[in-house]
């Protein structure tokens, strides 16, 4: 009887409008920029995952700028107060404000700190040095065609306009600037203390930014216990 009485006058329902977007039907070109369009999202979950599995103090301090990002756009938003182009093409906007655009600024700050990270934050090895600084090359503008593409995915599925994506993009640069700067003159000397408090080796985090290449690292680690382990376990079966 509730449930006929509920489908009878039904509520107004609402979608989560952070992974809503629409794009012009039949518009192949405007479908693939809706996915596009989602890879903020897809950054801040791949953060998330990290943080989960390797606990590394910068993950976090990067995070935290990533968090800190948003704060500041949402502020700004509700400062200039500028209303999205082409106001009623889309249905569902978890906000009617666009100056600047979040989705440029997020990824600008991303792109810009990850650049500042890779050439400034990792030291170069002496043995591969080409093939490091060929992949650091590639990645970056692999990093800028992505933060170029969300970009213009805004303008053209009509949530912003090109000022609006232009100063989110400005905003995100400076912002990402100023807290890679941060992190290493601040932040960094004190990763060391925090590693060692009770509640961060309770939960395992840890302090890499001594260890010029942690992929390297973790891999001859990994590789020297793993045959360690074989080693030992060829002894006892013998």
């Amino acid at each position: 009887m509730a449930l006929e009485e509920q489908c009878s006058a039904p509520p107004q329902w609402r979608s989560i409008s952070l992974t809503h977007v629409e794009f012009p039907e039949g518009d192949l070109m405007g479908h693939m920029l809706a996915y596009i369009s989602l890879l903020p999202i897809a950054v801040l979950v791949g953060f998330v995952t990290l943080i989960v599995f390797k606990r590394e103090l910068h993950t976090i301090s990067f995070f935290g700028g990533l968090i800190l990002n948003e704060g500041v756009n949402w502020v700004l938003k509700h400062i200039f107060r500028e209303p999205r182009p082409c106001a009623g093409a889309h249905t569902t906007l978890h906000t009617e404000y666009g100056m600047p655009s979040s989705h440029s600024q997020l990824m600008w700050f991303f792109v810009v700190y990850f650049f500042l990270f890779l050439y400034l934050r990792m030291h170069q090895t002496n043995n591969a040095r080409c093939v490091d600084l060929l992949w650091r090359h590639i990645l970056s503008i692999i990093l800028l065609g992505t933060a170029l593409s969300v970009s213009y995915s805004r303008v053209y599925l009509l949530y912003h306009s090109w000022s609006q994506v232009f100063y989110g993009g400005v905003a995100g640069c400076t912002i990402g600037i100023m807290w890679f700067f941060f992190t290493q003159e601040v932040l960094t000397p004190l990763f060391p203390k925090i590693a060692a408090w009770p509640i961060s080796e309770y939960f395992l985090v840890r302090d890499t930014s001594l260890i010029p290449n942690i992929l390297w690292f973790e891999y001859t680690v990994t590789r020297s216990e793993a045959r360690n382990r074989q080693r030992k376990l060829g002894t006892k079966l013998q």
